[in-house]
């Protein structure tokens, strides 16, 4: 499956896209996994900013939740490049935009494979240039760049603490910095950059619990005075002509109904959404389940399909890229699971543990 086709895992929600050919590589280990980004409500559009507390006084949950307003803020047109500790870099340019129906993005990836990524609401698609081939897909509002996902259920406060470090110019403007720290060993740790009049989160490096740049993000140059508008988006989102256009089979689940649940929930994670993906065009009998959990900052993808021995190894498969973690293994004679996570190796672990077969 293209990296591009399915939602799938992810932390922040600030770069996953331009990330996709690096994790797709990782995926290949086990299922058929992507990259998209936890779930939210599409954000209100909104000229105003949140300018009270100060940044001094902001708790956890009020600092995600000016972040998480942040995009509809300003229109902005910027540069977004992605580097980890193992020296892979990736780069994207953006456009966002937000009127009164629609919040809209555009995504041109630099990096690896040409491809164009628009978001108008909760429809995603993604042009293939040198393919001509365009692949649409709904989600529920998922935002592709610098957006914080809402969560519901998660207690972030539990599990993080937030501590103001100053601020910095990030691209020429003038940011707040401030340290998620975790509370436990489940999560890694995060120092975002969040631009001191929109919220609009300008850098992010998660932190390995010895204090390691894991991965770093930012923009390299950022105007949030850009005179994209969001109809402009919008009609270069509908220029499919010329386009071979491909529409994956998406069934909207839960794990209970698919007959899986974890026997005792990983502190901190609650369930997100749940969808079944046929593995092709022709063939909806047999297709992957993506289960995706989060605690409102750090998320893990678990995806469940049948073993084929053709395709998946006799033993256990573990790898990383940066902040990104896979685990891959058997957990029934014929069932794989592959979880994808920007959090601990054993957090991983965790989930493959509890997850069980109900029926």
């Amino acid at each position: 499956m293209n990296p591009s086709g399915a939602t799938a895992s992810p932390t922040m929600s600030l770069y996953r896209w331009i990330k996709a050919p690096a994790l797709a590589a990782l995926c290949m280990l086990g299922a058929s996994c992507a990259v998209g980004a936890p779930q939210a409500g599409a954000s209100a559009p909104s000229s105003t900013v949140d300018a009270a507390p100060a940044a001094a006084e902001r708790t956890v949950v009020q600092w995600i939740e000016r972040m998480h307003r942040a995009p509809c803020a300003k229109p902005y047109v910027g540069t977004f490049v992605v580097l980890s500790a193992t020296g892979a870099m990736a780069s994207s340019r953006i456009w966002q935009a937000c009127d009164a129906q629609q919040q809209m993005e555009q995504v041109e990836v630099l990096s690896g494979t040409p491809r164009v990524i628009f978001r108008r609401n909760d429809e995603v698609r993604t042009f293939w240039p040198q393919t001509r081939v365009v692949r649409m897909d709904r989600r529920e509002a998922a935002g592709l760049f610098p957006r914080v996902p809402a969560v519901d259920g998660a207690s972030i406060s539990q599990f993080y603490v937030s501590k103001p470090l100053g601020q910095e110019r990030v691209a020429g403007l003038v940011a707040d910095v401030v340290w998620f720290k975790p509370l436990d060993g489940l999560r890694f740790g995060y120092r975002l950059w969040s631009e001191k009049e929109t919220g609009l989160v300008v850098k992010l490096q998660t932190l390995a619990p010895d204090g390691r740049v894991l991965e770093q993000s930012a923009f390299s140059e950022l105007d949030l005075n850009a005179s994209v508008r969001a109809d402009q988006l919008s009609r270069l989102m509908d220029a499919t002509a010329g386009y071979k256009v491909v529409a994956p089979a998406v069934v909207k689940t839960t794990a209970k109904d698919e007959g899986w649940s974890l026997r005792q929930p990983v502190a901190g994670f609650v369930p997100v959404s749940c969808h079944k993906r046929a593995v092709s065009a022709t063939d909806d009998a047999q297709g992957v389940l993506q289960c995706l959990y989060s605690d409102g900052l750090a998320s893990v993808s678990l995806f469940m399909e049948a073993f084929d021995a053709q395709r998946h190894p006799a033993q256990p498969q573990v790898s990383s890229m940066g902040a990104t973690q896979l685990l891959a293994q058997k957990i029934t004679p014929e069932v794989w699971l592959t979880a994808v996570g920007e959090v601990p190796m054993h957090t991983l672990r965790l989930f493959a543990g509890q997850l069980e077969r109900t029926r």
